[in-house]
Formats: C-alpha cells, sequence, structure tokens
C-alpha cells in the first residue's frame, strides 16, 4: 500500500501539533513544582538588638528593616535598610558600625557590610570602605576593597585591610597616605 507523500505529511503535522501543544500545560506543572518561593520566614521593621554574655551587653544591633532566612538550607539575615552596631569588649570599650546593606550569615558567623561602611574605635580610629566582611567567632574585620583609614597618626589610603575589632591589630595591603613615625635616628 503505497500513501501519497502529502498525506503523510499531513499526519505527521497533526501529530506534532497535537503533542506540542498537549506537553505545553504539563511543562508549565513541571515548572511550578520546582518553583521554590524566596520569601522570608519573618520580618521585622524597626529592630533593636541587644547581644550579652554573662550577663554583659557584648552588642547592640539597630536597623529599620530586618528579613529573617532561616527557612532555607543556608539560612542567613538580610538588613536591607542598613544597620548601626555597637560592639563592646571586656573592658565595655565601644566600637561602631554603620553600613547602608548588610546580611548575617548564621552557620559561617560572616557579616557582609556594604554601601559606605564605617567603622569607628572609641579611641577615634575611623576606617571607610564600601564593603566589609566581619568575623563574629574570630573577631576580626577584613576587605580587599579600596578603604580611607584615619587616625592619630594620619589618613591612609589602601587597598586590603584586615584588622581586630578593636584595632589593636591592623595589616593593610597596597598603603598610601601622611603618617607619623616613631623611628629613631
Amino acid at each position: 500500500m503505497n500513501l501519497p507523500k502529502r498525506y503523510i505529511i499531513s499526519v505527521v503535522t497533526v501529530i506534532a501539533v497535537t503533542l506540542f501543544f498537549g506537553c505545553e500545560s504539563n511543562f508549565k506543572d513541571v515548572q511550578k513544582i520546582n518553583f521554590s518561593e524566596f520569601v522570608p520566614a519573618s520580618d521585622a521593621d524597626t529592630v533593636n538588638i541587644k547581644y550579652t554574655d554573662s550577663g554583659k551587653i557584648t552588642g547592640v544591633l539597630i536597623s529599620s528593616k530586618m528579613l529573617d532566612y532561616s527557612n532555607l538550607d543556608f539560612p542567613f539575615t538580610e538588613f536591607p535598610k542598613g544597620i548601626d552596631v555597637t560592639l563592646y569588649d571586656k573592658k565595655q570599650k565601644r566600637t561602631f558600625i554603620r553600613s547602608n546593606y548588610a546580611v548575617s550569615y548564621k552557620n559561617t558567623s560572616i557579616i557582609d557590610l556594604q554601601g559606605k561602611v564605617k567603622i569607628t574605635s572609641e579611641a577615634g580610629q575611623v576606617l571607610e570602605t564600601e564593603q566589609m566582611f566581619f568575623d563574629q567567632k574570630n573577631e576580626w574585620f577584613y576587605t580587599e576593597r579600596k578603604f580611607k583609614l584615619t587616625d592619630a597618626k594620619g589618613i591612609s589610603y589602601g587597598q586590603g585591610i584586615d584588622f581586630s575589632k578593636d584595632f589593636k591589630v591592623i595589616n593593610s595591603q597596597r598603603i598610601s597616605g601622611e603618617f607619623e613615625t616613631e623611628e629613631e635616628l
């Protein structure tokens, strides 16, 4: 039985069109199954959180907006409108931190500070940059971004710095500026 070529092409076209339109609705259902909403478990406006250790305040965090994503596999807390933090050492000396945006990662205890980051010690040292990371476990700040450091010895600029939260240990890279030195001649 020899069917005309046109008849075979028509049958194949009808089957292909039927399969194409028949699978479209199933494809949309599959997309919905694989889609997971990226919504916070909770959110808060105007937060003022106090962190304590053995009855002493170790930190105060203030933010106008907090989004908690603790419902994800890699939980984090986002502060889309920025943060204002005060850290206290064992002698209650303070370090002040301000940024336009921040994300705190729960599993790593790293805080990512972004946008006009300004860190000020009670002694008057000021560090300014566009992004800074804070390792909460080791109480250590670090960045590879450009920075400006102002203290009693002068102003320095550079790219890449890490330091302790009390500014007692500072390691900087590629620096320039005007400094006073204590060299003996």
